[in-house]
């Protein structure tokens, strides 16, 4: 897609917006500009009032936002200060990277909108609301190839990655990224495979490599909607979907009862006290890992796929008990 000049300038001040800046030579090179034109852009964001820094000499100086730059005449509800607290808490396992940083930023930036009423509140949330962390992913050191992902999903430029399987084994890909997603505190690029045109789901910490293809662009289709991408899935894995009927013990069925496990499910509680659940979802690892948590408390009535998919896990076990 090709930029006007006023698309231009609003993409340049969210990356001057960024911790650190950019260099000169980036803006160059991300929108073609020549230095002139750079520096009239630059002239124009100025009129606008935008406090610009220009540190250092020539393509390599760096270009920011004065850090002390706010949003003025915002004023926030005391429920709007405890969302962005608890949205903040939810991306705690991306410490470390850009992307906390920028949240970070954004954050203190909304500071000055707290009315003085809540201002005392808002400093004591850390101890009033707590977002209990799962098991999560370590991105701390894979900040740069985040920051790629990212950059290459929102300006549509395809990239070239290396992506190790869990087993261990690498394959080179041509990928078209549609959606990053966040998973039980882990990070999922939804993205199309240039060689087969399918859309595949890839886990960002199995990236070995990830370049963006900068002068090239894709277009995500119009009726693209990632839910479609995870209908069927048991979480973050898709594939066909089946029926699967599974009944649980008693003493079980209102931790079952109490989930929506996923949107096609249904439930029909039996004389004994036992529970059924049947949906249609992808036969995955993460499906049968679940059924395995509840050891010998569930039957699995169908398909047989699954069924002895969970007998030999079952079998396996038992044989490492002795």
């Amino acid at each position: 897609m090709r930029l006007n000049k006023s698309q231009k300038m609003v993409r340049m001040v969210e990356l001057m917006n960024r911790r650190g800046g950019i260099r000169a030579v980036e803006f160059m090179e991300r929108f073609n500009l020549d230095p002139r034109t750079l520096r009239r852009y630059l002239s124009d964001l100025r009129s606008l009032g935008l406090p610009i820094i220009d540190e250092g000499t020539g393509y390599d100086r760096t270009i920011s936002l004065d850090p002390s730059y706010r949003r003025a005449g915002v004023q926030l509800t005391l429920p709007e200060v405890l969302s962005l607290h608890f949205g903040r808490k939810l991306f705690t396992f991306l410490s470390g990277t850009q992307f906390a940083s920028d949240l970070d930023d954004a954050i203190e930036r909304l500071e000055p909108a707290i009315p003085r009423a809540h201002a005392d509140l808002a400093r004591d949330l850390d101890r009033r609301f707590m977002a209990v962390p799962e098991h999560a992913k370590d991105y701390s050191e894979m900040g740069d190839l985040i920051d790629e992902v990212m950059t290459s999903l929102l300006y549509e430029n395809p990239a070239r990655a290396e992506y190790a399987r869990a087993d261990g084994v690498a394959r080179d890909y041509t990928l078209e990224p549609y959606t990053l997603a966040t998973y039980r505190q882990g990070l999922y690029l939804f993205a199309r495979d240039r060689a087969d045109g399918k859309l595949k789901t890839f886990a960002v910490e199995r990236f070995t490599r990830f370049d963006r293809l900068r002068l090239e662009k894709f277009a995500v289709p119009p009726d693209y909607r990632p839910e479609d991408h995870v209908r069927d899935a048991f979480g973050i894995i898709s594939g066909p979907a089946v029926e699967v009927s599974a009944v649980f013990d008693a003493d079980v069925a209102s931790v079952v009862a109490e989930r929506k496990w996923h949107h096609s499910q249904r439930l029909e509680e039996l004389d004994d006290g036992r529970l059924r659940l049947t949906m249609r979802v992808a036969l995955t690892h993460e499906l049968l890992t679940w059924l395995l948590g509840f050891a010998g408390q569930v039957e699995v009535e169908r398909p047989p796929k699954l069924v002895e998919q969970l007998r030999a896990a079952h079998r396996k076990a038992v044989e490492r008990l002795g």
